[in-house]
């Protein structure tokens, strides 16, 4: 458990970054690395050093560090991804690098590792995806055997290959998982090593700031204090023990990307006239590319936010959670920077405006840590375990809770989240009692119809904490209380909407209506009627949404 940063300490770090990217990121600086595909590691270096000390925010004090927790990450993650997603990487790559030290690593092991990085500032790379494993941490095929001396283990010979590794050509450490005789173990493995071979950078789509490079370890030898933790078969705990930590991370990265698309789409919607108004008067305009991105990416802010002060809390690594969170906010990011190339035209299609730069860069949040798919499919795995082990209640009672909300804050749209969690739990059901999850990809699309469900919630509780007073004192501010209780209303009517028609349709697709009525029983199960009246309210709400987004009153 850990309180993290203050409030003051953690807007000064903000603020330092800000001041950091002014100066030495402007929009040519990013432009110009980003043609030249090159990765700026003395810039990074300065950033993980003594010149500003960025790392030190995820170093406990004992090591030499600042001690902050999830949420102080979330922040600076999203800042950075804001500025650019390629340097973000950069530094995101020893964040994930020292993940298998700190996490699991010996004191010994902590107090030199964590204390040279916060001290040296040292580059970090995750060496952990395989050229054919991908995703699959359990499909490795890099080995370490044990060297022996006298009869004993003195170190281990590592071989194999790693690939798409962020930091590969550039780190100072890399931790490399690999399949000792005890089972799969992380090693750290110190660059300049014998055997250790760097490959050439990747000629890569978008994050061209960053450096991706396959890595080679051919007899690479490490002493017996490299072994992570000084026990063989815990790499596959070390490493499922921080998912819904990192994946937070790339979360913020995703809203990070999300809205600096959007920070450049919404002032030029203002300054850009077409038929005698300017764009951001126009509905067709506002409530097509701006106002649902606006609201989706709040709403996976609000669940990194809870979900980040649960971590700090001490309730656990919350990988479920932590998929949620990083699905919500990758794929709602890669919206907002579409619908911007869309909001600025011709404009958005060329480099010297960013926002296609920007597109390419989000593109890979949906990717790294778990694409969206294998999210998908750990969402439903998860949550289908619990509506097996609830009889059925699980969501039902995510339901009732929110009708108790409804009760105390009857205008945050806490009664329509309560409407998709009965209809989605009805879903679910149906696909129990038909054995519908024999269908894979109706499983991927109710771990999709989950998280747009779990995201409006999120939303919705937000803005009833923001009316109470009771954020965290270190949450974003950037909309006020009537703000998020707009956005929390628009999100929950789309996502009840969706559960509505896309639940019914999977039922009905996959076989799982009995009787010539079928139909009929089912959309009274999910409440499908109540859904569509609860529509109600929509474009007023979009309207107001506008207003706030634009900072007019409204009429």
């Amino acid at each position: 458990m850990t309180s993290g940063l203050d409030r003051e300490t953690l807007e000064l770090s903000l603020e330092a970054f800000r001041d950091f990217a002014t100066e030495k990121l402007p929009d040519d600086v990013l432009l110009d690395l980003d043609e030249r595909d090159e990765f700026p590691v003395d810039l990074v270096r300065e950033l993980c050093g003594s010149g500003l000390g960025i790392q030190l925010l995820f170093i406990d004090e004992e090591f030499g560090g600042m001690g902050g927790g999830a949420f102080d990450v979330y922040r600076i993650c999203e800042a950075l991804a804001q500025v650019d997603l390629g340097i973000a990487t950069g530094v995101l790559a020893t964040f994930l690098g020292s993940d298998p030290i700190r996490f699991g690593g010996t004191e010994e092991q902590k107090s030199h590792w964590l204390g040279r990085i916060a001290e040296e500032g040292l580059l970090f790379a995750y060496c952990a995806t395989e050229p054919e494993a991908g995703s699959d941490l359990g499909a490795l095929k890099s080995t370490a055997e044990r060297v022996e001396q006298d009869g004993e283990s003195v170190g281990y010979r590592i071989n194999g290959s790693r690939q798409w590794i962020s930091n590969g050509g550039d780190a100072d450490v890399y931790t490399v998982l690999a399949t000792a005789p005890g089972g799969p173990s992380w090693f750290i493995v110190e660059a300049g090593a014998e055997g250790l071979s760097p490959g050439q950078p990747e000629d890569k789509h978008g994050i061209r700031a960053s450096n991706t490079a396959a890595v080679g370890f051919t007899d690479v030898v490490v002493a017996t204090d490299r072994l992570v933790g000084g026990r063989e078969g815990q790499g596959l705990l070390q490493a499922q023990a921080v998912f819904g930590y990192t994946r937070l991370m790339v979360a913020a990265f995703g809203l990070g990307g999300g809205w600096a698309a959007l920070d450049r789409a919404i002032p030029y919607s203002t300054e850009r006239v077409q038929g005698g108004s300017a764009l951001s008067e126009k509905q067709g305009f506002t409530h097509k590319l701006i106002v649902p991105n606006v609201a989706w990416l709040e709403a996976g802010r609000a669940y990194i936010e809870e979900t980040a002060r649960r971590i700090d809390g001490g309730e656990g690594s919350l990988n479920t959670e932590g998929a949620i969170a990083k699905y919500l906010s990758s794929e709602s990011g890669l919206r907002a920077a579409e619908a911007s190339i869309q909001a600025l035209g011709g404009y958005g299609y060329t480099r010297e405006y960013l926002v296609e730069k920007i597109r390419r860069d989000v593109r890979i949040t949906t990717i790294y840590e778990g694409t969206s798919e294998i999210l998908e499919m750990t969402i439903a795995r998860d949550l289908w375990q619990l509506h097996l082990k609830t009889r059925g209640e699980h969501f039902h009672e995510r339901a009732r809770t929110f009708e108790a909300l409804h009760a105390k804050a009857p205008d945050v749209g806490a009664d329509i989240v309560a409407l998709t969690f009965h209809a989605l739990a009805a879903v679910l059901e149906r696909s129990r009692v038909a054995r519908l999850t024999r269908n894979q990809h109706l499983l991927f699309r109710l771990g999709e119809l989950i998280a747009f469900a779990e995201g409006a919630a999120g939303l919705v509780s937000r803005a009833a904490g923001s009316a109470a007073g009771t954020l965290d004192p270190k949450a974003d501010r950037r909309f006020s209380a009537e703000g998020l209780t707009v956005l929390g209303r628009i999100c929950a009517r789309q996502a009840a909407s969706m559960v509505a028609s896309e639940g019914l349709q999977l039922v009905i697709g996959a076989g799982g209506l009995e009787g010539p009525d079928g139909v009929g029983a089912l959309t009274t199960e999910m409440n499908v009627a109540r859904i569509h009246q609860a529509q109600q309210g929509l474009i007023e709400d979009m309207n107001l949404a506008a207003d706030l987004i634009y900072d007019r009153q409204s009429e």
